[in-house]
């Protein structure tokens, strides 16, 4: 059974930093990313990393958010730094099988974690 678990949401006020973790089991997956949604919002891109070579970052977090990966454990990280109240939302981890398709689209994506939420206090 695939299972994605994601783990290091919480309470932060702005400025400060978090790291979530995701850690995959059940199978392999060539990229692994995160995705986050909002109140109200549709659920957006953050992040990929496409078996730890190539890593695509959504500009409204470019410099301040880092993707990482660990293929021997099967887990991609979330370094977020500088947080602002505009990034609270519930942060999502999301796996795909293959490489075809636009990365930016949820919908392409193979599996999901449950998430975890993050809140950026002002």
């Amino acid at each position: 059974q695939v299972k994605l678990v994601e783990s290091g949401g919480g309470l932060v006020q702005a400025g400060g930093s978090l790291r979530l973790t995701c850690a995959a089991s059940g199978r392999t997956f060539y990229g692994m990313g995160w995705f986050r949604q909002a109140p109200g919002k549709e659920r957006e891109f953050v992040a990929i990393n496409w078996s730890s070579s190539v890593t695509y970052i959504a500009d409204s977090v470019k410099g301040r958010f880092t993707i990482s990966r660990d293929n021997a454990k099967n887990t991609v990280y979330l370094q977020m730094n500088s947080l602002t109240p505009e990034d609270t939302a519930v942060y999502y981890c999301a796996a795909r099988l293959g490489s075809s398709g636009t990365y930016t689209d949820p919908g392409r994506m193979d599996y999901w974690g449950k998430g975890t939420l993050v809140t950026v206090s002002s």
